[in-house]
C-alpha cells in the first residue's frame, strides 16, 4: 500500500486542521492505521490509531479530547481531526499503515507498521 499525508500547513494556536492519508493500492480498511509526528532530534511520537475492520480507536494521553482519527472507507483514506492546536503540536506528522496489530500496546508502537508515507508539516505559531 502506498500512502500519502497531506493538509498540513500554519495554523495559529487554537486553531484546527485536519490531515489526510490517502491510501492506494489497497484497502485501508485492512490495515490498521496509524499517526506519528516527529520533531528534529527526537524520536517519532505516537499520535493516534484506528484498528483495522472494527475500527476502534486509541490516542495518546496528552491529545485525548484534541484529535480525533477516522476512516472513510469510500475515499480510501485516514484522517485526523486536530483542534485547539498548540506550539507544541508543531511537528511533522506520518501516517502509517500495518499489517497485522490490533492493541493499544501495539499500535502505538512505530515499528508496528510496515508503510509509511511521506509527512506533512504542521507548525502552530503563538
Amino acid at each position: 500500500v502506498q500512502l500519502q499525508a497531506s493538509g498540513g500547513g500554519l495554523v495559529q494556536a487554537g486553531g484546527s486542521l485536519r490531515l489526510s492519508c490517502a491510501a492506494s493500492g489497497r484497502t485501508v480498511s485492512t490495515y490498521s492505521m496509524g499517526w506519528f509526528r516527529q520533531t528534529p532530534g527526537k524520536e517519532r511520537e505516537f499520535v493516534a490509531a484506528i484498528t483495522r475492520n472494527d475500527g476502534v480507536t486509541y490516542y495518546a494521553d496528552c491529545l485525548k479530547g484534541r484529535f480525533t482519527i477516522s476512516r472513510d472507507n469510500a475515499k480510501n483514506m485516514v484522517l485526523v481531526q486536530m483542534n485547539s492546536l498548540k506550539p507544541d503540536d508543531t511537528a511533522v506528522y506520518y501516517c502509517a499503515a500495518a499489517r497485522d496489530g490490533y492493541f493499544y500496546s501495539q499500535l502505538s508502537r512505530a515499528n508496528a507498521y510496515d508503510y509509511w508515507g511521506p509527512g506533512t508539516l504542521v507548525t502552530v505559531s503563538s
